[in-house]
């Protein structure tokens, strides 16, 4: 086995990964927690600096 033959190989594995990670993001079933993480930075649950308090 070749340098160039093992090189295209763990090409191949990391692009069927990649293609994995892919149709894992993008399934429905993910849908509801990737709604809900999006609505996280505009939630004011335990925001300390609410009300005009400020951190120094």
């Amino acid at each position: 086995m070749t340098v160039g033959t093992l090189m295209g190989i763990v090409t191949l594995v990391f692009f069927v990964m990649f293609l994995g990670i892919v149709v894992w993001a993008y399934s429905s079933r993910r849908r509801a927690d990737f709604d809900e993480a999006s609505r996280l930075p505009l939630n004011d649950i335990g925001d300390d600096r609410q009300h005009g308090e400020r951190r120094s």
